[in-house]
């Protein structure tokens, strides 16, 4: 995995831990922060995927001789 992954992995659980924080104290700012962080972990991981494999060149079919 690269460093983006990491930091997308870890984005995610920061999300996650600052929604359950807002969550049990009642803080609407904390849990939309996380939600939102949340979010923009999972997306950053897909971006990724999805760039990685445009990226891939295609394979050359070998020739039948």
């Amino acid at each position: 995995m690269s460093w983006l992954n990491w930091a997308s992995v870890l984005l995610i659980f920061v999300g996650l831990g600052l929604f359950l924080y807002g969550a049990n104290v009642y803080n609407a700012t904390a849990g939309w922060t996380g939600f939102y962080f949340g979010i923009v972990g999972i997306l950053l991981c897909v971006a990724t995927y999805v760039y990685g494999q445009f990226k891939k060149e295609p394979e050359q079919p070998s020739s039948p001789l």
